[in-house]
């Protein structure tokens, strides 16, 4: 029998060893075929407890257990804590795992450990809280309870809803399966959804609620940009209500993402263009009846989907977005026809990154004047624009915000 605790270690060592993002490092190690859903919910698991995890030990062992004893430990305290596996047989794989991993030294120390740890204390502190038990940085568990109050437990420990999938046709061969309607066209979540044919088909693409949100405020228009727009989704969902979609990314590699996914879902009406958005180009002056910028940002909106970003992202990260998001902005205001839109938005719950970087927009140009947007998804209204929230936006922590040119 294959140890389950192997796979989810090989790939998690990628992860916090090597530094590579959860779904490369899944894509890129062969794992025993049925039981993979089992080591991808290990992974994503292991990754969304973290710090509890990272808490249970420092509160059990007497000094930090070198990276791969600590790795084998966080596996299998997420299988006892959270998947209810049965003790003899967790701690048995683990001790089998040290010794194949070649930590047979440490085999006593992991059998041990996992046969008598308790689990910590509750902090006295709401946001030491707040951060141990819904596993955030204590740097965001402080940020989200001072932007959001009583809400920033639910905010935090809101999950992913599942796979969200928008389907350009064929959608009734799908909807027998277990699902949940989304308030966009087409557009619906499913717990589980195995991709097959008709993904490669362009019956179908995976784009997340969020997204489709986004592309939900901003009205059909003649001639769009779409700054920082790979993979390329919003400019393919875009694209089937305007006339025309320049699409431009930083790197070319980012580019070829774009061309890839217009090829795939027919999106003939896409140009996909390599360009800094935060410089200049005489190209675009006032050229396009809308922009959409779609700042690069903390990803602070999607933790539930992409837990790795809390290993990545420090404090200190959000500052310097916020300059570049500002610097993009302000450029991309530039590519603007008079009349036409320009539209921000973020996958970040960071009022830093969102309603601080559009009041600086609007308090360096008077050729702007603040749009009002409503969606049919759950959100709060901010000053400038629609904070969408994962415990009320079906698992999305987006914003948008909008300006008409003068």
């Amino acid at each position: 029998m294959i140890n389950p605790l192997a796979d989810p270690y090989l790939i998690l060592t990628k992860v916090y060893k090597e530094d590579k993002y959860l779904k490369q490092a899944i894509a890129e190690t062969p794992v025993e075929p049925l039981n993979k859903a089992r080591t991808v919910k290990i992974c994503y698991g292991v990754l969304e407890k973290d710090i509890y995890l990272d808490e249970t030990i420092s509160f059990n062992a007497s000094k930090t257990p070198r990276l791969s004893v600590r790795l084998i430990l966080k596996i299998a305290l997420y299988m006892l804590e959270f998947m209810g596996k049965k003790d003899y047989m967790v701690v048995d794989y683990a001790v089998d795992l040290s010794k194949k991993a070649g930590k047979e030294g440490a085999s006593g120390f992991v059998n041990a450990f996992l046969r008598s740890y308790r689990v910590p204390p509750v902090p006295k502190g709401a946001d030491e809280r707040i951060s141990l038990f819904c596993s955030a940085p204590l740097w965001l568990a402080k940020k989200i309870r001072r932007s959001y109050k009583g809400e920033a437990e639910k905010i935090l420990s809101a999950p992913s809803l599942g796979i969200c999938v928008r389907f350009e046709r064929n959608a009734e061969k799908y909807l027998s399966a277990e699902h949940i309607d989304t308030p966009f066209e087409n557009t619906y979540i499913f717990p589980n959804f195995v991709r097959d044919e008709g993904f490669f088909a362009g019956d179908y693409t995976f784009q997340s609620v969020g997204s489709a949100a986004i592309c939900a405020a901003v009205e059909g228009v003649p001639e769009l940009l779409d700054a920082c727009a790979a993979p390329g989704g919003k400019s393919v969902l875009l694209s089937a209500k305007c006339g025309h979609v320049t699409s431009t990314e930083l790197h070319a590699h980012r580019v070829r993402l774009i061309e890839e996914y217009c090829r795939r879902m027919n999106a003939d009406n896409v140009d996909a263009l390599e360009a800094d958005s935060s410089v200049y180009d005489g190209r675009f002056a006032e050229r396009f009846d809308a922009v959409l910028v779609d700042a690069p940002c903390s990803g602070t909106g999607v933790l539930n989907e992409n837990p790795d970003i809390k290993l990545r992202r420090k404090e200190s990260d959000v500052a310097e977005l916020a300059k570049i998001q500002f610097s993009i902005l302000s450029n991309c205001a530039k590519y603007v026809k008079k009349g036409g839109a320009l539209y921000y938005s973020t996958c970040s719950l960071l009022p830093e990154e969102n309603d601080s970087v559009v009041h600086a927009f609007s308090e360096s140009t008077a050729d702007f004047a603040v749009k009002e947007l409503s969606s049919p998804l759950g959100h709060i209204k901010t000053k400038y624009g629609m904070q969408f929230l994962p415990h009320i936006s079906l698992g999305a922590g987006f914003y948008v915000a909008a300006f008409v040119k003068q």
